[in-house]
């Protein structure tokens, strides 16, 4: 559930873990050489605890009982390992001790056909296989990258996308009404949610720096992106709500009062924000609260999971009211099911279900990988999608956007026909000052002195200004 709530923070996490900065001062293929070589006095604890918690479960657990020969509870130096029959190979997930070492591999150590650990050819000290813990580092920094890159570049895209259909709902008054006024807020709420993440990302998660120095503004960034997410999740709940309202409960949009949505779009995130930033100073003040190992967290995602659910069950009502409403106007099956599954496909970005729907990662790596960019598009290109869905593919929008291009070409081609018009104007006046000189017959000098050519030829002039005009 953290992972799924808070997923763009592993990228934080790969990136400040996985760098493998003690791979000269620990002997990753043979623990038990030296068991605890390192100068980090954090991770020499807890390998430390880990001894200790390990012999006392194996002074607690009872005797093998099993026939045949097994190899004795052990020690290794990094892990604890049972009783295990011979010829047997054991497994556990690697343990989270140093940072380029990756908890949801796989670490082994094989129990030989006489009952005695395996023994390394080389020191001939028993060997456990840690080589699996951090043989895909590289691979994994380059996948933290790329997910690093592609939330800015999705934040990016929402943050434009977004305010261009912010500028079309506030431009268009024909768009205004109850629904247009969510549309507004929670568009809003994405673009201030991606404003402060890409902040984060950017400011905070490449500068080990500033976490090192732990300034107070650090810890205020932290503390409106904790209040905006949450606004964010509260904003799909009040269209969840309006949604439900109007539909279900058949309430005419114009009855429902839009001030209890603010408050709970804008207000009640609040609360879970401050009780977790009080909380965190007082019981878990990390640096700049970067790290997720804490059940605080809790405070801000238990708010969020329970609004993603409650959307859920509106999603589930919207459908079933659309597809009992589609089989009493004895439509096709086919058609019926076509728009209900178009509904749901519809409603589900702008309510945030797939946080529910696939809310744990799995821990095959390529499954996981899967998982991380999936998830990285759902989450990161959201504003995108939303903004897409509800503005440039609503049809109320695109009628205002034809209304408005079609406005905009009959006023350009007036304005084209008043200046071709002018042009002639000009033209033929200039015409008329040109005439005689060009119209006069040298033969009338009778005509041309009193000035009677003169007259007929600029009459003749206007008449065909006039005519081409």
């Amino acid at each position: 559930m953290k992972k799924t709530t808070h997923n763009c923070f592993l990228v934080i996490i790969l990136l400040l873990r996985m760098v493998p900065s003690l791979s000269s001062t620990v002997n990753y293929t043979d623990p038990t050489l030296e068991p605890v070589v390192t100068e980090n006095s954090v991770i020499r604890q807890k390998i430390i605890d880990s001894q200790f918690k390990c012999y006392e479960r194996m002074n607690r657990a009872p005797p093998y009982k099993k026939k045949g020969l097994f190899c004795n509870r052990t020690w290794d130096g990094w892990l604890c390992w049972d009783d295990t029959p011979a010829g047997r190979i054991t497994a556990q997930n690697c343990p989270d001790y140093f940072p380029d070492f990756d908890p949801t591999e796989r670490a082994s150590k094989y129990c030989d056909e006489t009952g005695n650990w395996f023994r390394h050819p080389e020191s001939n000290r028993t060997w456990s296989n840690y080589t699996l813990c951090n043989s895909f580092t590289s691979e994994k920094l380059k996948m933290a990258f790329i997910l690093y890159y592609m939330a800015i570049v999705g934040h990016a895209l929402s943050i434009t996308s977004l305010l261009i259909s912010l500028a079309i709902f506030f431009y268009f008054k024909s768009l205004s009404c109850q629904r247009i006024t969510l549309h507004k807020n929670l568009f809003s709420s994405y673009v201030l949610n991606s404003v402060f993440t890409i902040a984060h990302l950017i400011a905070v998660v490449p500068n080990p720096g500033l976490v090192k120095r732990d300034p107070v503004s650090c810890k205020v960034l932290q503390f409106f992106h904790q209040y905006m997410l949450g606004c964010n999740y509260f904003w799909m709940l009040c269209e969840g709500i309006y949604l439900h309202t109007l539909i279900v409960v058949a309430v005419f949009a114009e009855e429902q009062r839009l001030h209890w949505y603010y408050l709970l779009g804008w207000g009640f995130p609040l609360v879970p924000a401050s009780i977790h930033a009080v909380a965190r100073a007082r019981y878990f003040n990390d640096n700049c609260w970067m790290s997720v190992d804490t059940h605080l967290l809790y405070i801000v995602h238990g708010p969020v999971m329970a609004a993603l659910l409650v959307n859920f069950f509106f999603l589930l009502n919207i459908v079933r009211v659309l597809v009992t409403k589609l089989r009493d106007t004895h439509r096709a099956e086919s058609n019926m099911y076509m728009k209900a599954v178009r509904a749901t496909l519809i409603l589900v970005p702008l309510l945030g279900i797939q946080f529910v729907i696939i809310p744990w990662r799995p821990e095959n790596r390529l499954a996981g990988e899967i998982y991380d960019y999936i998830m990285h598009i759902l989450m990161h290109y959201q504003g995108l999608l939303v903004a897409t869905i509800f503005c440039f593919f609503n049809g109320e929008v695109q009628g205002a956007l034809k209304r408005q291009w079609t406005q905009y070409k009959t006023q350009w081609g007036q304005r084209r026909r008043e200046h071709c018009s002018t042009r002639s104007t000009s033209y033929t006046a200039t015409s008329i000052t040109e005439v005689p000189v060009y119209l006069y017959h040298h033969d009338s000098n009778n005509e041309q002195l009193n000035g009677r050519y003169v007259e007929d030829s600029e009459l003749v002039a206007l008449k065909s200004g006039e005519t081409s005009a």
